[in-house]
């Protein structure tokens, strides 16, 4: 079973895509992610406390765990989010993202003393070339400077994230750790309506209720978790590099679930894209 945690990931990953529009179009991106996070935090509460697991820690023991949270579902979504509200092409914003395995590659041998031998790095080269032809380079319009911004804002928190998490590798269950990095972001989006958005609307239409609904029990409670076992048990470049499968997979996804057009160059995207976390994730290198 544990095997098949990467292409459920993937897949889970993926699916947010289709459901981020839907909830951007019924509320602000800030207020949908605070009201998403308190949710999430509340429900890993529930269960840890089911679970009879110590929920109340020492500050070094939870502070590292709210830390992630900051960056993980702060600055990462919220970056993705905001972009993505402003204009910038949703295709371009997970461009810059999907930069975070090249970034993750570079920084994982000096930050976690982790190998990262020429075929992994032919692994990453090949998995960002399979991903750029799925996303395709939307140069034709006049792209939002402050989306841009986010988006790298973004990019940098997903991987500092990623490299962080790892790096502590805390013996909290996971579903306490997932409680307080939930806190963190929760607190983060707070913080950002209070002091920068006038009105935090949310309109809890039915489309908005299924599209969140997805996003909480799929994603955060699924994806997420998945995400989190699979950093504390395998090298940070190996897990990343499953990555650069998402926008092939959320092509795929909108073809069949929301009729979007998928040519020859995005199923040859995927097949390169494929081939690349092969290479960057096979047990010997």
């Amino acid at each position: 079973m544990i095997k098949f945690l990467p292409l459920i990931f993937i897949l889970l990953w993926s699916s947010a895509f289709i459901t981020t529009k839907p909830i951007i179009d019924y509320s602000n991106p800030f207020s949908a992610l605070c009201f998403r996070f308190l949710i999430v935090a509340f429900g890993f509460f529930l269960f840890s406390f089911y679970k009879k697991q110590k929920i109340l820690l020492k500050k070094k023991n939870f502070l590292p765990s709210l830390a992630t949270g900051l960056l993980f579902h702060g600055f990462y979504l919220g970056g993705v989010f905001y972009s993505i509200s402003i204009g910038l092409p949703a295709g371009i914003a997970a461009l810059i993202v999907t930069l975070q395995p090249v970034l993750t590659n570079a920084l994982a041998g000096p930050i976690l003393n982790e190998k990262i031998t020429w075929k992994k790095w032919l692994g990453v080269l090949l998995g960002f070339i399979g991903a750029s032809l799925v996303i395709g380079f939307d140069i034709g319009k006049t792209l939002p400077i402050a989306g841009v911004l986010a988006a790298f804002i973004s990019l940098i928190a997903v991987t500092s994230a990623t490299l962080w998490q790892k790096k502590i590798s805390n013996n909290l269950s996971l579903s306490v750790s997932n409680m307080y990095q939930a806190i963190g972001g929760f607190l983060f989006h707070l913080v950002v309506i209070i002091f920068f958005i006038q009105k935090p609307i949310i309109n809890f239409s039915t489309t908005f209720i299924i599209a969140m609904s997805h996003q909480i029990f799929l994603v955060s409670f699924g994806a997420f978790t998945i995400l989190m076992f699979l950093l504390k048990n395998n090298s940070a470049n190996k897990t990343v590099s499953v990555f650069f499968l998402i926008p092939p997979t959320t092509a795929i996804m909108a073809w069949i679930f929301l009729g979007e057009n998928l040519d020859t160059v995005d199923i040859l995207g995927f097949l390169v894209a494929t081939l690349g976390v092969y290479i960057a994730t096979r047990e010997k290198n």
